[in-house]
């Protein structure tokens, strides 16, 4: 996946060149050359990289070490991250996306293990939102610390087309097919979809795997299991896509559509379209493009549950946040850690995420959510990822980037009704 206009893009692009990082160590690492500096990298984001600058200056102040931050253009970065690592040149805590963004440095031992620290510091740990905590484990062991706020997809609804025909957001499936029966009939477009990007048709996949079959059908995927593509809440989800674009939930042009000016938000927040899938930026950036339609039309709720489905209704796809890893190289990785542990939940750090638009996996803030700009959205979004039973990270950052491509070109076809569900279980199946 990735977004064109706000949040996505900035959150994302490091996972999509492979990962972004952060680098902290304590000073005078001695002679041994394989212990990495004192430089903390990040993506260079000038909303992010004061509240990381403060966040450093303050530990630095209490510290033995010096910690500065280095920042780099995203599409630089994930070769500088693949050539430093296990030179003196590595950062010692790096930002990534958990899963399989950094599998392969935890594979080689290059990352530290924070589970027990995690289990031993148990304030620590549950000061965040166990769901987004979780969605960064690899084989069921901690390595990343949450670092900034949460984008899960989101069911978008236009109040003012629902209001007029005494209509409400669907629940369950039925409801849905209801409601895309309704407005064609209307001559109104179900639900906006930027067709010319196939990360916007991958929000569909993931929630209707997930509400068929459970969040531990990608589990399998992501791990590699044979045959796990097969999986029938895989088929089940390939065939309700089908479904839907036959049944012209989508349009008939939605193929031409894109995600930036003038595409698939525009329709949404002009009534051709009454309903839209997309991660949590969707909010944001109909307050900078569409303001009117954001304040007085513009609502959102939770993609419905199916009845047929074993999976929980309460658990949610996205993006859960990024992460702060430690190297295992580090100089004093006690240090880094204590970085890690006593700013990334710290007041300071949470006021200032806040302060700009984020909703932070720190649990106990929702009294200082109600006073954020945008309490009402940032309330919904915190409450529906603290109540989540699981997150799933979007499919295209989780998996290998060969796999994720191949898997987004193989969906598209779906949606084109060039293939069906048996042909794209065979491809994804084929190509590992």
């Amino acid at each position: 996946m990735k977004e064109i206009m706000l949040g996505r893009r900035r959150f994302m692009t490091a996972s999509a060149a492979g990962l972004a990082v952060l680098g902290l160590a304590a000073c005078g690492g001695g002679s041994d050359p394989t212990r990495s500096g004192t430089t903390v990298w990040s993506l260079e984001d000038p909303v992010q990289n004061p509240i990381q600058e403060a966040a450093i200056d303050a530990f630095n102040q209490g510290a033995t070490s010096r910690f500065r931050l280095e920042t780099f253009a995203n599409t630089a970065y994930a070769q500088r991250l693949r050539v430093s690592m296990g030179t003196p040149n590595a950062p010692a805590v790096f930002f990534n996306w958990g899963g399989a963004s950094i599998r392969s440095y935890v594979e080689v031992d290059q990352v530290a293990d924070l589970t027990d620290r995690l289990a031993a510091d148990t304030d620590w740990r549950d000061s965040f939102l166990p769901a987004v905590l979780d969605a960064g484990r690899i084989d069921g062991r901690n390595y990343g610390i949450p670092l900034r706020g949460m984008q899960p997809v989101v069911l978008f609804y236009h109040t003012e087309l629902f209001a007029e025909n005494d209509l409400r957001p669907p629940e369950n499936w039925a409801e849905l097919l209801d409601l895309v029966d309704r407005f064609q009939a209307m001559g109104v477009t179900p639900f906006a979809l930027a067709g010319t990007e196939s990360w916007t048709q991958l929000m569909w996949l993931e929630y209707l795997v997930d509400r068929l079959g459970g969040e531990q059908v990608f589990e399998r995927i992501a791990a590699g299991e044979e045959g796990a593509w097969g999986d029938p809440a895989v088929t089940g989800a390939l065939d309700r896509i089908t479904e839907l674009v036959d049944r012209g939930a989508f349009g008939t042009n939605f193929s031409s559509v894109n995600y930036g000016a003038g595409g698939a938000s525009t329709l949404f927040a002009m009534g051709d379209a009454a309903m839209h899938l997309m991660g949590t930026w969707e909010y944001p950036n109909q307050l900078d493009q569409q303001p009117d339609f954001a304040r007085d039309a513009l609502g959102w709720t939770t993609f419905p549950a199916l009845e047929d489905g074993t999976g929980d209704p309460s658990a949610v796809v996205g993006n859960p946040t990024n992460y702060f890893s430690v190297n295992s190289a580090a100089a004093d990785v006690d240090e880094a850690v204590e970085f890690l542990r006593e700013h990334m939940n710290s007041e300071a750090y949470v006021d200032a995420l806040i302060d700009a638009g984020d909703v932070p996996a720190i649990t106990g803030i929702e009294d200082r959510l109600r006073t954020a700009p945008n309490a009402e959205y940032a309330l919904f979004i915190y409450e529906l990822v603290g109540g989540a039973a699981a997150f799933t990270p979007s499919w295209d950052q989780a998996l290998p980037p060969e796999e994720a491509q191949l898997m987004l070109t193989t969906l598209q076809e779906v949606f084109l009704g060039e293939r069906d569900s048996a042909s794209f279980v065979e491809v994804l199946e084929s190509g590992r």
